[in-house]
């Protein structure tokens, strides 16, 4: 039986999919395009496709679902398709990267909406029966090296971001979401919500610092206004950057975002995201 991994070819699948083939574990890129999977096993899994779905889904041990940043109506139909091939094919095991929106805290302004693509993901997944955990990171650490962030930290020391210099964060790497996938891919002792990241979080200057141990020289953050990162996100994502920029000023009025104790992977299944020293590191 294999693993259908959405997303194994960008940078949200890719890391557990590398990780699966080289654990010898059947993995299988979902793509739109077998003829564009590099000779990597594949399977066809497009998630505008239900019969594509369907097929792609039955018979699978776990299957790792991950939504792309499209606009909201688009998500929304890719969830809906997902949730009924997941119903109807019956996989052993689904495990749900919510990809930084945040689904633990009921009663917050910017916990997940019942009726978007998230939210939905979530209950039907409760509702289906099928066995599943569901992983909630809070900001990647790979958001750090957008280019108009990377580049005047190496040009200038000065590292900006869209959040409060004091704001602590909950942040992890994709390699950090990998093997936490792995563990509750092939582990189906562990159901529900399981958050992952840093835990106290770390504030701004707290990065800057890592990024000054590693480039061996000074680096300070400075707080960036959302609408400006928004101008600079957009020629790389589009429409969608606007959604970001909205989530990244509501943040703005919070005091953390950090991902609850109880439910971490550290308490859970017992497993850690890397240091932002060793991250910097691999990158």
């Amino acid at each position: 039986m294999s693993f259908v991994i959405h997303g194994a070819t960008g940078a949200h699948g890719a890391p557990l999919f590398d990780l699966m083939l080289e654990k010898g574990l059947d993995a299988r890129a979902a793509v739109r395009d077998l003829d564009k999977s590099g000779g990597r096993p594949a399977v066809l899994a497009d998630a505008a496709s239900l019969p594509s779905l369907e097929a792609a889904y039955r018979n699978a041990e776990g299957i790792f679902v991950h939504l792309p940043q499209v606009p909201e109506p688009l998500r929304v139909e890719y969830a809906g398709n997902i949730l009924t091939a997941i119903e109807r094919s019956r996989p052993t095991r689904v495990v749900f990267s919510t990809s930084g929106v945040i689904v633990d805290e009921p009663g917050s302004p910017l916990q997940a909406g019942e009726d978007s693509a998230i939210g939905l993901l979530l209950r039907g997944l409760r509702e289906s029966g099928v066995s599943h955990a569901v992983i909630a990171p809070r900001l990647y650490l790979e958001n750090l090296t957008l280019p108009m962030v990377i580049e005047p930290v190496k040009a200038t020391g000065i590292l900006r971001y869209p959040i409060r210099a004091d704001l602590p964060v909950s942040w992890s790497s994709h390699a950090d979401i990998a093997e936490v996938a792995l563990r509750l891919l092939t582990d189906t002792s562990v159901s529900g919500i399981v958050g992952v990241g840093h835990l106290p979080g770390l504030t701004g200057p707290q990065l800057a610092e890592a990024f000054g141990a590693h480039l061996g020289r000074a680096v300070t953050f400075v707080s960036q206004p959302p609408e400006e990162f928004r101008t600079e996100l957009e020629p790389f994502i589009g429409p969608a950057a606007a959604a970001i920029a909205s989530f990244y000023q509501a943040l703005s009025e919070r005091r953390d975002n950090v991902i609850a104790e109880a439910t971490s992977a550290q308490a859970l299944i017992g497993l850690s995201p890397r240091r932002v020293a060793d991250w910097l590191k691999s990158v």
